[in-house]
């Protein structure tokens, strides 16, 4: 009969997400919504300058074929442009973790997804690029788990 002591409480676990505010079980999630922050703001960087490009100059791009999918190179400009607008800031959203900048940033990809599968017949390789960059941000968005408590 004799008593021993309790084990001494574990230590909190290390604070492991983008924005310092709560934590995953999940590093890679983690990393994969900093790293999908980067990339929104960068894809939606290069959205912008893709759209001001088509809006100023309808003569850089060039349709390879006959497609279903064909609109004006300026209206398309001004989509890609609108489009990049929302992607930047969703994906400033991202660093700091807040709930509203995962479910924007979701929407705004999905809708820079069909943009850029849509956009397929002007800049396929380009668009091929930017439909897996968004792919993969949509996984980090929705693969993310904060633990912190509302």
């Amino acid at each position: 009969m004799s008593s021993a002591a309790p084990p001494p409480p574990a230590p909190p676990a290390p604070d492991r997400t983008p924005g310092g505010s709560g934590g995953t079980g999940d590093p890679l999630a983690t990393g994969g919504l900093a790293l999908g922050g980067t990339l929104m703001v960068v894809y939606g960087l290069f959205a912008v300058l893709q759209g001001i490009t088509a809006i100023a100059d309808d003569e850089v791009y060039t349709s390879f074929g006959e497609y279903v999918f064909e609109f004006d190179l300026t209206a398309w400009g001004w989509i890609h442009l609108i489009v990049g607008v929302l992607v930047v800031a969703a994906g400033f959203g991202l660093f700091t973790g807040a709930a509203w900048a995962r479910v924007v940033g979701a929407v705004v990809v999905g809708l820079a997804l069909i943009a850029n599968f849509m956009w397929l017949p002007y800049q396929p390789f380009w668009s091929i690029i930017m439909i897996l960059t968004g792919l993969f941000v949509l996984w980090s968005v929705f693969n993310y788990r904060s633990t912190r408590s509302a």
